[in-house]
């Protein structure tokens, strides 16, 4: 079977394999202070108990810790204080009512179908469900503190205290340095354009594409900071966004200049990086090099970037683009009654109603462990649960014996504080590179709270290895193996959003008579969204050891040919627009035949058995764009054949 090298890398290989990303030295910073404050009030009254309660809402907090403006981060961190603490409320409550084996299990199951459905709403309901569950377990066996009740109002204090590290209570800065929508929402609007720019630099090589999904990352963090619309009232509110647009429209026409493989002047691909440098200086001139486009797209991408320059140096722009976008489906989340909510939420209870009874059999020495780690374990949005479950095993072992050892020399309570206060530091690079090292350091920082508690011994750290290889056992055997979760059933779904997106836009660009002809760019915004929601699915599930692999790989053909469709579609919208060319009628309906062939395929879990040869020459400009596409679709449908012809 013919398949693209990103698929040929072994799925052990990926596994392994961590991110590298920047270090969130403000994230870091704030959850080092968030953890050692907490914890050296408790020190210093001398009530430890509450401050590790507090030290646990400061890690809650961390772990909802992002680089987005102060009313998206409130809500983020306001909304899992919120589920933790509640999870907190219901396990110390049932730890006060002295629950036995049975009402302790029911109600955790309770409690973690509702954590799974809340974690089918979207991530920020996926992180409160999590805390929800973790917090439920964890208070129903720590040591309660006196009051009891207190454990549950000293983690969201905690918590507060790690966003209150975070407001802006210093005031604005000088006038010389202000900018507009000035903190998060530049860097990311700086970000998308030095993305940009690295895409065109990389126009016409075989680094093109990963440049665009770099892009398409980028745009997609950038979409999510942004104020609504509803919020534009206010002039940098306002240029944000224009600029926001003007970012779109230059991608549209770089994506249609990579479909077809012709390069751009290097003049002209470094016009994005003094974009984002002029943005982040919050405004000034950049001049645009006259370089005489000689093909629609060319000419496009010149229109976009002469637009994006007056729209940064403050002037008002023609660009093209709708002022709000159609509803994004990523702002229409899954309903908490919804069958997948429900599917999910009964997975994760059953999961926990195995642990609950598996736990209430062997003599475990802390048996919320088990319940607890199933739930980090069993987080299929978050990654394959396959490796989440070896990850969590080896990275507990590894991470208990650091901690292990460092207790050996140090064992004192403010030696202790400091060792917290380090790892929560180290969290929000250690979750970003890879889950083996975020369990490498967070093993060792509730380790640490444990004994600050007064719960655990060192002689007793290496039976937590035992519970969380017997919880990553039940998560695969129950939540993985036996569980009818598989690969097609998710990649399926998404190719269906892709496709369905991606008529939508063909339908924009061919029609001119379509009553909102100007929505184009956001549409093929939403199109790339779902296609790239779908090519991380695929990758996902190369992750993971065969069949799931294969499956995923199977797939991964049918991902970067509709990927090529869009960029094919954008192509097509500069030639009509700067060539004049007049949408086929024949061209079209074979699109449309082989999207509804594509759909059939996905709701039948029957891949395209062999991926089309990738185009390898420049796109001849006489040839209208969407030709070759529906050559490119047709040959991935019939099973083979080629894409030579330019």
């Amino acid at each position: 079977m013919s398949r693209n090298s990103t698929a040929d890398v072994p799925w052990w290989a990926r596994a392994v394999r961590p991110a590298r990303p920047v270090p969130p030295v403000a994230a870091m910073v704030r959850a080092a202070l968030g953890m050692a404050v907490a914890l050296a009030a408790g020190v210093l009254v001398h009530r430890v108990d509450l401050g590790v309660f507090a030290g646990l809402g400061a890690m809650h907090a961390t772990m909802n810790d992002r680089d987005e403006p102060v009313r998206l981060r409130a809500r983020r961190i306001a909304t899992a204080a919120s589920a933790s603490a509640a999870g907190m409320l219901v396990g110390t409550a049932l730890q006060q009512a002295q629950a036995g084996p049975l009402a302790l299990g029911a109600a955790l199951t309770v409690t973690a179908f509702v954590s799974g459905a809340l974690s089918a709403t979207g991530p920020r309901g996926s992180a409160a469900g999590l805390l929800l569950l973790v917090s439920a377990a964890l208070g129903s066996g720590m040591p309660l503190p006196d009051p009891w009740w207190a454990a549950a109002p000293l983690l969201a204090a905690g918590a507060a205290l790690v966003l209150l590290l975070g407001l802006p209570l210093l005031g604005p800065p000088p006038r010389g340095r202000r900018a507009p929508g000035a903190g998060p929402v530049v860097r990311a609007l700086a970000a998308a354009y030095d993305a940009l720019g690295a895409m065109l630099a990389d126009l016409g090589t075989p680094r093109g594409a990963s440049s665009r999904q770099v892009l398409t990352d980028r745009l997609t963090r950038l979409q999510d900071v942004l104020p609504p619309p509803r919020r534009l009232r206010s002039h940098r509110a306002h240029r944000a966004h224009e600029m926001y647009r003007a970012a779109l429209a230059a991608t549209e026409a770089a994506t249609g200049l990579l479909w077809a493989r012709r390069p751009v002047p290097p003049e002209v691909a470094a016009v994005p990086g003094l974009l984002a440098r002029a943005v982040e200086r919050g405004g000034g001139e950049v001049a645009v090099p006259d370089w005489a486009p000689d093909t629609p797209s060319r000419r496009a991408l010149d229109a976009a970037l002469r637009a994006a320059a007056g729209t940064v140096a403050g002037r008002e722009a023609a660009l093209g683009t709708a002022p709000v976008p159609p509803p994004d489906p990523w702002r229409l989340r899954v309903r908490l009654v919804s069958p997948g909510a429900a599917r999910y939420g009964a997975r994760l209870a059953l999961c926990i109603a195995v642990g609950a009874a598996v736990t209430a059999a062997l003599p475990l020495s802390k048996d919320y462990w088990v319940p607890m780690t199933i739930a980090f374990v069993l987080k299929p949005d978050l990654g394959s649960v396959f490796l989440r479950a070896v990850s969590r095993s080896v990275g507990t072992v590894l991470g208990v014996a650091v901690t292990a050892a460092v207790l050996a020399l140090a064992v004192g309570p403010w030696a202790l504080v400091a060792i917290a206060a380090l790892c929560v530091a180290l969290l929000p690079y250690a979750t970003a590179a890879h889950y083996g090292l975020n369990t490498v350091v967070m093993t060792p920082m509730a380790l640490v709270l444990l004994q600050l508690g007064g719960q655990d011994g060192a002689a007793e750290f290496w039976p937590r290895v035992l519970d969380t290889a017997l919880a990553s056992a039940i998560v695969l055997l129950f939540g993985h193996l036996l569980w009818p979760e598989r690969p097609r059933h998710r990649i399926g779904p998404r190719l269906l959003t892709a496709t369905t997106a991606l008529k939508a836009y063909l339908r924009s660009v061919t029609e001119p008579d379509d009553p909102r002809p100007e929505a184009e760019v956001w549409l093929r915004r939403t199109a790339y969204r779902a296609l790239a929601d779908a090519r991380a699915e695929v990758e996902q599930g190369l992750a993971e050891p065969p069949p799931t692999g294969r499956t995923a790989a199977d797939w991964l053909p049918a991902t970067a040919a509709l990927e090529r469709l869009s960029g094919a579609v954008a192509a097509f919208a500069a030639q009509r627009r700067y060539g004049g060319r007049v949408p086929d009628p024949v061209e079209v309906e074979r699109l449309g035949r082989a999207l509804d062939e594509l759909t059939a395929a996905a709701r039948a879990h029957r891949p395209p058995t062999r991926a089309a040869a990738r185009p390898t020459r420049p796109h001849d400009p006489t040839r209208s764009a969407l030709g070759r596409a529906a050559d490119e679709l047709d040959a991935l449908l019939a099973g083979g054949g080629s894409c030579g012809k330019p």
